[in-house]
């Protein structure tokens, strides 16, 4: 049901991602009573989700290219830096060109709704050891139970950045799915008559678009409710019995 799902990327404070969700959530709330429009209220919405997302996005990727370590041109080194950006930018095609002759690594990423990044990176043979001047913080996840409206007893053990609140998380998670089912994954999942349902969501979603918006599948299989067995007070069990009476 749950899956296991490591973090990729060190981030620091909770960035604005939260933020921009939570402007999205109040624009539903208040687009509708602006305009008497339902078109215009869906446009002016769907153009400001989009403008966010670019540069969000944007933002991700010059921070990727200003902190990637990339000490050689290795096959190795390169095949970790492919996995690090495909993880971060979940449906979006990868492509990397080493340059042996100058030691630099030109990255592209092409997003499904025709979005483009290009980068270059140099290689720098004590990336490794090298230490930011601004200390970065990792933050931990915690476990975070969902479950639907219709079955509460069916919980799902997730995973959210411990800055996040419980309503943050939830409307984190509610912006990943409807992104799932939009991307060419979720739509290819549904022209093959997979049910649009949150279990099929949550055991199918890469776990770069979780991680985007601090949250993972904590664990990769449940564990059983461990049933706790009352301990017998010591002191009335050191007391002893009342002889039977004889009748």
């Amino acid at each position: 049901m749950c899956h296991k799902c490591a973090p990729i990327l060190k981030m620091k404070k909770e960035p604005k991602k939260v933020a921009d969700l939570e402007l999205l959530n109040l624009l539903k709330q208040v687009l509708p009573k602006a305009t008497t429009d339902p078109k215009l209220a869906g446009k002016i919405y769907q153009a400001i989700e989009a403008e966010l997302k670019t540069k969000a996005k944007a933002a991700a990727f010059e921070k990727f290219c200003a902190k990637v370590a990339l000490p050689n041109l290795e096959p190795k080194t390169l095949a970790d830096v492919k996995t690090q950006l495909a993880a971060s930018f979940g449906d979006g095609d990868v492509t990397i060109k080493p340059n042996r002759a100058e030691k630099t690594l030109a990255i592209e990423v092409a997003l499904p709704d025709g979005g483009q990044f290009r980068g270059e990176v140099k290689v720098n043979p004590d990336a490794v050891v090298e230490e930011s001047d601004e200390q970065e913080i990792v933050q931990k996840f915690v476990a975070c139970p969902v479950a639907l409206p219709g079955d509460p007893e069916l919980i799902w053990v997730l995973g959210k950045r411990e800055s996040m609140n419980a309503d943050e998380a939830g409307i984190a998670l509610a912006k990943v799915e409807e992104e799932f089912w939009a991307s060419k994954a979720g739509q290819k999942l549904l022209r093959d008559r997979v049910d649009r349902s949150f279990p099929e969501f949550i055991s199918r979603v890469p776990a770069g678009m979780l991680t985007e918006l601090g949250l993972k599948r904590h664990y990769k299989l449940p564990e059983a409710i461990k049933v706790l067995r009352p301990l017998e007070n010591p002191i009335a069990a050191s007391k002893p019995k009342p002889a039977a009476k004889k009748g």
